[in-house]
């Protein structure tokens, strides 16, 4: 069976990657590092299931970085956080979209993968593309969006 999408259905579906786009920056902001600040956001069968940005485990203290700048090794990645979120809860992230402020990197892609997701669309490129790659070798549908607030 052949499934047509219709031109107004992509429209559509650029106007949601780029408004939860926009919702992912928002979470960033949350972020105590100072080196970079990544949201998440994950979005199964139109709603958001869960949320993360890039940081210390709960408890710890909000520092992200060293005094000589280099990122502790403790912090979690903001698409980890997301993901560990639904790990706690009654749901799961089969067949959902990860929406990023920077792409994926190759650790947390591995997650990426395992949990189930789909669909990745993200903003910035991270310095190494292995992650990226690795989502696409999989199957996964990789999209990168630079700036989600044009045409809005």
């Amino acid at each position: 069976m052949i499934n047509f999408v219709s031109m107004t259905d992509i429209n559509k579906q650029l106007r949601y990657d780029k408004a939860y786009l926009r919702l992912a920056q928002t979470w960033a902001d949350l972020s105590h590092c100072n080196r970079k600040k990544v949201g998440a956001i994950i979005v199964k069968d139109g709603m958001i299931i869960s949320d993360g940005y890039n940081g210390t485990p709960a408890g710890f203290d909000n520092c992200c970085e060293t005094e000589s700048g280099e990122t502790q090794w403790f912090v979690l990645h903001a698409e980890a956080n997301a993901i560990l979120k639904v790990a706690k809860s009654t749901n799961n992230c089969v067949g959902a979209t990860l929406y990023l402020t920077l792409s994926p990197c190759k650790d947390c892609s591995k997650l990426v993968l395992q949990a189930g997701i789909k669909r990745v669309v993200f903003i910035n490129d991270y310095k190494d593309t292995t992650g990226v790659d690795f989502l696409k070798s999989a199957g996964l549908e990789v999209i990168q969006i630079e700036n989600p607030t044009d045409g809005e």
